[in-house]
């Protein structure tokens, strides 16, 4: 199929769901949540990607997995940022990557750092607020690259930090950032800390706290000396491994701290880039009433969408030709179509 006549198809595919109607089997947080998690996906047409390496600090460099137009410079970039513990090669990631190449656009899919098995490449940690990185290798597409347009996603973890991305360039965001989208964002970190503790949501919490807990065993082992991993062994929770590794890392005073100091909560109200953020009421960790805050509704950059139902970066609507159902990736690609210009 000729790229114009994808890009029109991906433009008529957007007009059809503009809003989200779950599936009509997953009606439900958790089996939204745990479904869109444990599916296997395919995507044939989706290229194979193209490594990249940013230096974004001196002891820093993190890895993208790109999908690049025959001619980069003559199209638009969407960036994607994946969530606590992800990597570029989470489904989701995965799937915007494969309707942003299908629409004609370059997909950049970026990992924080020590994520996408990049631990040997960086000294530090990464946390929930760290907006440097994308920043530094959005500044580097730009002048290296002189991509012309240039649109950020991010889920979950991913998605905060986009949003503070977005308020920490506020008027000085360059002319060719030009839209950011935040799907499930966790924005008032102690909130959705808080509600990751619950009972209902054990088998996420453990999860994250297996993976971040063999994250720092695999980092202790390039960087010998440099982690103190005595205290891994009684961290049960998010909360704990915040307060023992990642708080002090990075600065923060404890974990309550780091929570509210690294929320995008705090840098909201300076967002000035047309901003989108997607999240479901039926969300087991990421509580919607972060969203009614004075902070964001008074922005008029920030447009919030929260659905019924969802679940946590979900979003899965029933199938249709040419549409694979995973709505929140399409509505990405809308926003692009929308907002770029150039």
């Amino acid at each position: 199929m000729e790229p114009a006549v994808v890009a029109l198809f991906c433009v008529l595919m957007t007009a059809l769901f503009p809003h989200y109607t779950p599936h009509p089997r997953l009606q439900g947080g958790h089996r939204m949540t745990l479904f869109t998690w444990g599916n296997v996906r395919n995507l044939p047409n989706l290229p194979r990607p193209i490594a990249r390496y940013f230096d974004v600090a001196p002891d820093a460099r993190v890895l993208a997995h790109c999908y690049w137009q025959l001619e980069p410079r003559r199209h638009a970039t969407v960036i994607g940022l994946h969530g606590l513990e992800g990597s570029s090669q989470a489904h989701y990631m995965r799937g915007l990557a494969d309707k942003a190449y299908a629409a004609g656009m370059n997909a950049v899919m970026l990992n924080q750092r020590n994520c996408g098995g990049t631990e040997s490449l960086s000294a530090g940690l990464y946390h929930s607020g760290l907006s440097d990185d994308p920043r530094a290798v959005i500044k580097e597409l730009i002048e290296l690259d002189r991509l012309p347009a240039i649109v950020v996603a991010g889920y979950s973890l991913g998605g905060n930090v986009g949003l503070r991305l977005a308020g920490d360039y506020g008027r000085k965001v360059p002319p060719q950032v030009q839209a950011f989208v935040a799907v499930s964002p966790t924005m008032d970190l102690g909130l959705c800390v808080e509600a990751l503790e619950r009972r209902a949501n054990r088998l996420y919490e453990w999860n994250f706290v297996r993976n971040l807990k063999r994250r720092m065993r695999r980092k202790a082992h390039f960087w010998p000396g440099r982690f103190n991993l005595r205290q891994l062994s009684g961290v049960r929770t998010v909360r704990d491994f915040d307060e023992h590794f990642t708080a002090p890392h990075h600065g923060f005073r404890d974990a309550d701290d780091y929570y509210h100091r690294a929320s995008s909560l705090q840098t909201i109200s300076q967002v000035r880039t047309p901003t989108l953020v997607i999240s479901a009421q039926d969300d087991p960790f990421v509580p919607p009433e972060q969203f009614d805050d004075p902070r964001v509704i008074s922005n008029r950059h920030v447009t919030v969408q929260i659905t019924r139902y969802g679940g946590h970066c979900g979003f899965y609507s029933r199938p249709a030709s040419g549409f694979d159902g995973y709505w929140a990736e399409q509505r990405i690609i809308g926003v692009a179509q929308e907002h770029l210009a150039f």
